[in-house]
């Protein structure tokens, strides 16, 4: 693995953020001075997992780059990731004096990333905040594009704004303390990237499932890099998902109701593979993809320890499908349900009737 590799993130046409891909925090101080921005205070979010592991680190590096270098530690979980929080770091904040000439760093994964981003997004009208993902999931995905957000009472992501970061600075060596289910969850976006948009990175996937599965550095990296390439190219096209960004949420529309209606015990990358194995089963059905294509790509899922289905004694078909009405994926009323058009190739359909909904969550309901 090279020392540093980095992408960079356009937003309407103009250079917006780097992505650093690196294997330690040596080069942070580096980064943030690329950006042309100087902090007096620098706040670190993070949750009660995360901050056991790498606040010291991180803090001790940043403590070079301000005269003030604090941590905001919130308990660790989706439970967490909602407005009484925020409201709790937006107090903090006014009481540290923060202003617009300051620095948040979100240090965690998706929660954390979420949470602190919109955070910054609405802290004083916006003040500048740089993503540090520590998960593979957000890595590959919500630390990318901007999107930012907290769930409101039962209903997931409904608050937030477009927001883009600084810099966004990934430390690949911290995946190999990853548990394997985390592993797995990431992968289920992973997965996705090569469905919508990329077959030869799909077959890669497949090749070099083993290596993965065991974190071999050169593996991670081609990994996380042609992800973030993928999700970077879509979301420079369509930052605020008025069209094509849209794809990105394959698997999300029946993965999304899953995961509220288990009330967050499945992982975000488990309920993704089960509304990826829904979406390509109507895929099927429809004439985009062959039959051999769905096994392949049932038999990808769960070579990586994701499920293909839950107990359908424990989840109702209708419940479900009602749940899919509250996504904010709804446009005028339609679902804009994402399918593959070929392997490699997404494409939105909002003309799905109930019936066709229904017939793909049968699917996950074994």
């Amino acid at each position: 693995m090279k020392d540093t590799d980095e992408l960079q993130i356009n937003y309407e046409g103009s250079p917006c953020y780097r992505i650093a891909l690196t294997h330690d925090y040596s080069r942070l101080l580096d980064y943030i001075s690329k950006t042309g921005r100087t902090y007096s205070r620098i706040c670190i979010v993070s949750d009660s997992n995360v901050s056991e592991l790498y606040l010291d680190a991180v803090k001790d590096t940043l403590c070079h780059a301000a005269s003030l270098v604090t941590q905001f530690v919130f308990r660790a979980g989706e439970a967490s990731k909602n407005l009484d929080v925020v409201e709790d770091l937006y107090e903090f904040l006014i009481k540290s004096h923060f202003d617009r000439h300051d620095l948040l760093v979100a240090l965690g994964g998706g929660v954390v990333g979420d949470l602190c981003g919109f955070t910054a997004a609405t802290y004083l009208r916006g003040i500048d905040f740089i993503q540090m993902p520590t998960s593979l999931l957000s890595m590959v995905d919500s630390s990318i594009g901007g999107k930012t957000g907290v769930d409101f009472r039962a209903f997931k992501n409904m608050v937030g704004a477009f927001y883009m970061p600084r810099l966004v600075y990934m430390n690949l060596s911290v995946l190999e303390s990853l548990p394997a289910d985390q592993l797995a969850s990431g992968m289920g976006e992973v997965i996705k990237h090569g469905l919508i948009a990329d077959k030869a990175y799909l077959n890669f996937l497949i090749d070099k499932r083993q290596k993965i599965r065991s974190f071999d550095p050169d593996a991670m990296l081609t990994v996380v890099k042609r992800s973030c390439q993928i999700k970077g190219r879509v979301v420079e096209t369509d930052p605020k998902e008025q069209g094509i960004r849209a794809t990105l949420n394959f698997g999300h529309t029946i993965g999304h109701a899953v995961e509220k209606l288990s009330d967050f015990s499945l992982s975000h990358g488990q309920c993704v593979a089960l509304g990826m194995n829904a979406a390509s089963y109507l895929s099927m059905k429809k004439g985009y993809i062959s039959s051999d294509d769905y096994r392949m790509i049932l038999d990808l899922i769960s070579s990586y320890d994701l499920p293909l289905s839950v107990p359908a004694d424990r989840y109702d078909a209708k419940k479900i499908l009602a749940t899919t009405k509250s996504d904010k994926k709804m446009a005028c009323g339609h679902i804009r349900f994402i399918l593959l058009k070929e392997i490699g190739e997404a494409m939105i359909d909002t003309g799905l009737t109930d019936q066709d909904l229904l017939t793909a969550i049968d699917q996950i309901l074994k």
